[in-house]
Formats: structure tokens, C-alpha cells, sequence
């Protein structure tokens, strides 16, 4: 075996992330608080792992990752058993609800199984039929709230990373357009002008972003996609879209490591506000975004990135535990009117916690290929 295979850091990561894995698909809602009781009288568990929400499509996302990097056959497995239980089961089609579909997209690419009914079904609905902000924006619909005239950062990763994915293995140029236009329009709403980072919703009903809130793990999803929208439409450096999201991309990183906690390597789940809790699951996926963006040479190879990356990947490891639960991660957060609510939302292990602490490792095993 090479130097690298038997690095220690390479093997402790890896042993963390068999034990995320695990935990993933076992954790359990032992009390109902976590359930989405809707009017149609389905109950959806956000929670345990054989339901459908976005909780579910990070976590496939995770598994895929893993898969890709390291070809481990569990993590497909998982994975396909999952599609075969939901697909025939089905759900009602939202913003959050698609984010499977980007999973389901790279094993369709990969002949694992032939989803492309499924694909279209989906991108179709997107397309045509997903509710419209004005300047036709993605509306943030989920299961229970229309949330009418609202753009979420969350939206970026939940809908429009599969429409762009699908776009792109199914050879439709239009939904590659709207996917590219989405980005644009999320950018020009949502990230703040001052700092760099993202504010959490914009509501054209009043034109405000609400409590103002750079909110920590909706940031994340913002250092996640932009990457991975270049890396899905292998946009080249040259391309002016491209240089338009690396701008936006390395505003944010600039700010992010500038507000990184010094002793844990954690980020407040108010990004500017250290009377906020430190919170792990957005961390992971700063992790991810900032050491891929540095693969990519999106953001330049200096010490300042390096240096925060590395001391994330360390703040993400110091909080999963022994059999495998990342903790310090704070429960599905709707946007606020106050500051002080985000503050109070409860920490739970979450599906979505585990899987980006699983991208983040993920991500950080490419060092020791």
C-alpha cells in the first residue's frame, strides 16, 4: 500500500464516515416532534431515513459522493434501495421534494438503474408548472407553506442543481438556460452586497429580506452549488458566466474566513453574530464547497483558504461521535422575521448533517488519492 493509503488521517476519515453512514440510515424520530403532519393526512418523517424531503436528497447526494470517490458499493446500494422505495411510492412535487433527483440524475448517467420517466417527470414540472416569483424566480413552495413571492438560498440546491444535472445528461439546452438564469437571479436577490455573504430569503411581497439573517447553513448551500453548477456544465474559465460565479463564490469565502471561529474551526449559525451557537452541519458544507473550489482552482491555492478548510474538516471530525451522529446541528430552519428565532432553533442529528459531514470527508479523501 502507498504512503498515502496508509496516512492516518486517511484512515480515520475513513472509519468516520462508515459510522456517518450508518447513523444516516439509522437514525430514528423517537418522539414524533420531527414529523410533517400535512393536510392530505400524510405524515412525513424528516427525520428517519424512508421518507422523502430534502433531509432525504442531501443525504443520497452524500452517498453518491462517496460512492464516486471511492467506489464503495454500500453507499450505491443504499442509495438505489432508496429510489426503489420512494419512485414507487411517490410525492407531492415542491422545492425540497426534488432534491433527490440529483442523485437519481448521476446513477441514471451511470446505468445503475433508468430513471429517465422519472427525470422528465420532474424537470418537466419544474419547468412549466413550479410556481414563479416576479422577475421569474423560483418560488420556495414546499410541503406545507407556498411561501408566495419568497427566494430562498436553499432553493439553488434543492431545485436547480438536478434541473441543471438533468439538463445536461438528457441534452436539453433550455433547462440548462433556466438553471444558469435561477443562479443569476439568486445572486442579485440574496447575496449581500456588503459582506459577500447570503442573506437567507428576499420576498418580492414588500421587497425585504426579512430578519436579515446570514444564516449559516443557508450559506453553505450557496459555497456547495456554485462548484457544482461548473463542475456539472464543465463550464470553462473563459465562459462569462463562469467568471460571474467564481466573483460571487470567492466574495463569500473572503467574508467566511474572515468570520470562521479560531479554536473549534466552526462557523456561528449566524454567521456575524458570536452570540450564536456554533453549528456543524453548515460548517461541513463550507468544507466541502471551500476545499473543492480550491480543487478546482476556482479561489486561488493560499494559505488563508487552505488553513480554513483544514481547520473546518477538523471542527466537523471534533463533533461526530463515537457512533458516528454529528453533533451541533440545528433543525430545518423557514426564513424568520428576528434574528433571535434563528437563535433558538433546536439542535437534533438530521439526516442532511450527516451526509454533508459525508461531502466534506468525502471531499477531504481526494488529498490521499
Amino acid at each position: 500500500m502507498s504512503h498515502r493509503q496508509t496516512d492516518p488521517r486517511r484512515i480515520e476519515a475513513l472509519d468516520q464516515i462508515t459510522k456517518l453512514i450508518d447513523c444516516l440510515v439509522n437514525i430514528k424520530d423517537e418522539t414524533g416532534e420531527y414529523l410533517l403532519q400535512l393536510d392530505d393526512g400524510r405524515i412525513i418523517d424528516t427525520k428517519g431515513w424512508n421518507d422523502w424531503e430534502w433531509t432525504h436528497g442531501i443525504g443520497l447526494y452524500g452517498l453518491h459522493k462517496f460512492h464516486e470517490i471511492t467506489g464503495n458499493q454500500e453507499a450505491l446500494r443504499i442509495c438505489l434501495e432508496w429510489f426503489r422505495s420512494q419512485f414507487a411510492l411517490g410525492t407531492t412535487k415542491n422545492v425540497n421534494t426534488m432534491s433527490p433527483l440529483l442523485t437519481a440524475a448521476y446513477i441514471h448517467e451511470a446505468k445503475h438503474m433508468n430513471f429517465l420517466v422519472h427525470l422528465e417527470s420532474w424537470a418537466e414540472w419544474v419547468m412549466y408548472e413550479m410556481p414563479r416569483t416576479n422577475q421569474g424566480g423560483l418560488q420556495h413552495i414546499t410541503y406545507l407553506v407556498d411561501n408566495n413571492q419568497q427566494l430562498w438560498d436553499d432553493t439553488l440546491m434543492m431545485t436547480v442543481l438536478p434541473l441543471a444535472k438533468i439538463g445536461r445528461i438528457l441534452g436539453r439546452e433550455h433547462y440548462i438556460e433556466e438553471a444558469k438564469r435561477q443562479f443569476l437571479i439568486h445572486i442579485k436577490y440574496l447575496q449581500d452586497v456588503k459582506t459577500g455573504l447570503w442573506f437567507h430569503g428576499w420576498t418580492f411581497d414588500g421587497h425585504h429580506h426579512f430578519a436579515g439573517a446570514l444564516w449559516a447553513r443557508g450559506n453553505c448551500w450557496a459555497t456547495i452549488a456554485i462548484p457544482e453548477l461548473i463542475d456539472i456544465l464543465s463550464l470553462p474559465p473563459s465562459d462569462g458566466f463562469y467568471m460571474f460565479l467564481v466573483a460571487a463564490l470567492t466574495f463569500q469565502i473572503d467574508a467566511l474566513v474572515k468570520y470562521q471561529d479560531s479554536e473549534t474551526g466552526l462557523w456561528h449559525t449566524i454567521i456575524n453574530d458570536p452570540t450564536s451557537y456554533l453549528e456543524a452541519s453548515a460548517t461541513a458544507g463550507f468544507a466541502y464547497g471551500i476545499l473543492k473550489a480550491l480543487r478546482m482552482r476556482l479561489i486561488p491555492k493560499e494559505e488563508r483558504y487552505i488553513s480554513a478548510a483544514n481547520k473546518a474538516i477538523q471542527g466537523v471530525q471534533a463533533n461526530i461521535s463515537p457512533t458516528g451522529e454529528l453533533q451541533q446541528v440545528s433543525f430545518g430552519t423557514p426564513v424568520f422575521d428576528t434574528i433571535e428565532s434563528y437563535k433558538r432553533v433546536q439542535l437534533t442529528s438530521m439526516p442532511y448533517g450527516q451526509s454533508l459531514a459525508l461531502l466534506a470527508l468525502t471531499e477531504y479523501l481526494r488529498a490521499f488519492v
